[in-house]
């Protein structure tokens, strides 16, 4: 359904991704940012999904190239590590940000595992967002501090998550109250990365719907 493309950073560099359009021609857009495990196949499916739901979608590709297997933890732990996430954020996710809003259109950012700690960090550093969605990811608080959040945000996190564990979402939470910051925060009975169908020992497809629906609700609201 969608294709790939290159689009410039703010530092007049080429970056690329995939890019799914929405039938009509003045859609909001939303940057969606992939896992640990690269720009996967699932990735480029949930970006069919928002054009199916309204939205002009774009996946930069922040491993330039490199796609990790599922079930090679150790190489995605070796990409993740040597991903710099302040150049990836302010330069890479942000250029796609202005790609999506050329045409005057609001643009949101979501991101899961290590995209949804991306989101985190966008959510501070990117002027062209209006809003995001969290998914399972948190960076360190030197990285992002929820005091510096600038857009309303919608998180979503997983009960029975050993990288990002219940502990580290309190903590965020409270954060971002005594921030006076916009947040919306739900809780799953599941596991991290319950949203990746192509997982089944961890994908959950009642609580992914449930959170999907929530995501393109919150994004429609706040992008139109």
């Amino acid at each position: 359904m969608g294709t790939s493309i290159t689009f410039k950073r703010p530092d007049g560099k080429d970056a690329s991704g995939y890019l799914a359009n929405a039938a009509r021609g003045n859609a909001p857009g939303v940057v969606v940012i992939q896992e640990w495990w690269g720009l996967q196949d699932q990735i480029k499916g949930l970006c069919d999904r928002f054009a199916v739901a309204g939205f002009d979608a774009l996946a930069p590709d922040l491993y330039k190239g490199t796609v990790v297997p599922y079930h090679d933890t150790d190489a995605a732990g070796r990409e993740m590590n040597s991903l710099d996430f302040m150049d990836a954020t302010t330069q890479t996710v942000r250029g796609a940000a202005q790609y999506l809003s050329r045409n005057g259109a609001k643009v949101g950012l979501t991101g899961f595992c290590l995209g949804g700690a991306v989101t985190i960090i966008g959510a501070t550093k990117i002027p062209e967002l209006a809003a995001g969605v969290v998914f399972y990811g948190i960076p360190p608080e030197q990285a992002a501090k929820p005091a510096d959040v600038k857009i309303p945000l919608q998180a979503h996190f997983a009960n029975k998550d050993d990288w990002c564990t219940p502990e580290v979402v309190n903590a965020f939470e409270q954060g971002m109250k005594a921030a006076g910051k916009s947040l919306e925060l739900f809780r799953y009975d599941a596991e991290h990365a319950f949203v990746n169908e192509q997982r089944q020992s961890v994908h959950d497809r009642q609580a992914a719907e449930l959170a999907w629906g929530r995501a393109t609700a919150f994004f429609a609201k706040h992008l139109g």
